[in-house]
Parts: C-alpha cells; structure tokens; sequence
C-alpha cells in the first residue's frame, strides 16, 4: 500500500495482480488496474508530483505506469529475485531492492526506458532484503535486512534546499513555532471528503447548466430527505384503501355490470314490473287502511 503524495489518493496492491485506488469519499475504488497478470504485487511507489507509479510483482518485473492515462510505459526486469521494497527520492532516483542486490536507476528512469541503472549494491551474507528507504534532504538511502540495518550514500537523491516553512521541517523551530505550525497545518487541512483524482479540481468554479443545477439540487434534497426520516425513523403514512377493493372478483364483477345481453334485460324488466307491483299492493293497502280508520260519516266518501 502506499499513499499519493500530490491527491492523497490511497494505491493497494493485491495478490491477484490488480492496484486499485482509494478515496475516504468513495465507498468504491476509484480506479482498477491489472499492473501484473498472474502474479501478485509485492511493492509499490509514487513519485512526487503524482504522474508516475512503480509497481513490482512475484514476476520480477518493475512497471512504470502514467497515472495520467493509466497506461504502462516500460519495465524493468530484477535479477536475483523478485522486488520487495522499492522506493523513490526527492529528486527522482528509484531504488529497487529485490533479494540481495539493490539498484538504483536515474531519475530519467520514469519518464523512458534507460539501458544502464545509476548505482548497484550487494549485501552479502546477510540474508533478503526486507525494506529500502530514502532519507530526505539527505544523500542516504537506509537497507532493512535479515541482519539488522545498513546504509548507503546515493549522490544526489536528496532535496538539497530546506524549505523551513514547511509544517515538521525546521529543525531550530521552539516550542512556541512548533504549536502555532501544528495550529496552522490543521486549519489548511481539508476535508477527507475532497480527496480526488484530480487535485487541481480544489478551488476552481463549477460551470454547469441550469438543468444540471436542478438535477444536483434536487438530488441534494432527497438525499438529506432520506437522512432525515433516518434519524427520525418516522415511516411515512400508508394511503388508505378499501378492504376488497383490488380483489379479481370484484373486478370480474364490475367488468360484468358493463355486459349487457337479453337475460340481463329480462332481468332488469322483471325487476321493474316486480318493483310495480310492490308499490301498487302497497299503495293498496294504505287505502285500505285509511277506509277503515276513517269515521263511520266520512266512509261514504271511500
């Protein structure tokens, strides 16, 4: 695993061979790479400015890759072993240590294939080498190995200039620079959530359409909607509906109220004569009613 130091960007090896890279505000790897097909990756490294990535396998290949089109441009094969620790300076020289031998290629060495490497150096009789590292603003490379710990001077591979306003690196800063440097270093820090591929994105305008304004506006109210009913964990109310309402046979029996055919007319026509005569005898029967009720003077009117 190693870090890239110009966007932040997390670069993971895996033993399949893939390099995947890793955002805190992605969930999802930001970008799949195969770098050695069929052997696993045992080395990683970035350089500086963020634009090369040096891989090395189980295959004893070291690839140089352009993070700018994601592409292979050449590769180095180490003698001896695989690589397993490799490591880039300040000023560019690439140091690759696999068993135990170590070599270090020009800083050229990134940009195109170069035939012969800057420096070599052997440990003998002291078992693999574990890690390489580069000490900065320092011509010293430092060699981790079975028998403990080894350095060597590399002619120009450290930063000759120090920068002193930069957080950590004065070295006669006190105690009184030292607290306002930290001060300073965590109020330009930025958030975890602007880490992207494209560091130069911080800080500039969006241009964008109406249409996409709308679009990332409204996408931004469902979003902190759904956060919302979240935290309140309030369901939201259920429409009312009729108990039978979608049932097939009550449709099948409000589809058949539209059929119309002779023995639903017989039927409609026997219900009307019925519904007559039921009014009739009725209407019969209050006027029988009334003619018994009615006083014995007034029954001759009946």
């Amino acid at each position: 695993m190693a870090q890239n130091k110009n966007n932040a960007v997390i670069h993971c090896g895996h033993l399949n061979g893939l390099v995947t890279l890793w955002s805190p505000a992605s969930s999802e790897y930001l970008v799949k790479m195969l770098c050695h097909k069929g052997a696993p990756v045992q080395s990683m490294a970035i350089d500086k400015t963020g634009r090369y990535m040096v891989t090395g396998g189980a295959d004893s290949k070291v690839r140089i890759w352009d993070l700018r089109m994601y592409k292979e441009t050449h590769s180095y094969y180490t003698a001896g072993g695989s690589p397993t620790s490799i490591d880039i300076s300040q000023k560019g020289i690439l140091g690759i240590a696999h068993g135990t031998r170590t070599t270090f290629w020009s800083p050229a060495a990134l940009r195109s294939k170069v035939k012969d490497p800057y420096m070599s150096h052997t440990v003998n009789g002291k078992g693999p080498i574990e890690t390489l590292r580069f000490r900065p603003f320092e011509d010293v490379c430092g060699i981790g190995h079975a028998k403990g710990f080894s350095s060597i001077v590399i002619p120009g591979s450290g930063e000759a200039n120090l920068d002193s306003m930069e957080y950590n690196l004065n070295p006669y800063q006190d105690t009184k620079q030292r607290r306002e440097a930290e001060v300073r270093s965590l109020l330009d820090k930025l958030s975890p959530d602007m880490i992207a591929l494209d560091p130069d994105v911080i800080g500039t305008v969006e241009e964008s359409d109406n249409h996409s304004k709308l679009e990332r506006q409204q996408e931004m109210e469902k979003v902190a909607n759904e956060r919302k009913l979240k935290e309140s964990e309030v369901k939201p109310k259920e429409k009312k509906r009729m108990r039978g309402r979608n049932k097939i046979q009550k449709k099948l029996n409000r589809k058949k109220k539209n059929v119309i055919d002779e023995n639903v007319i017989k039927l409609r026509e026997a219900n009307e004569k019925q519904k007559i005569e039921s009014e009739q005898a009725k209407r019969g029967d209050e006027e029988i009613d009334a003619k018994m009720k009615a006083p014995a003077a007034l029954k001759r009117f009946f």
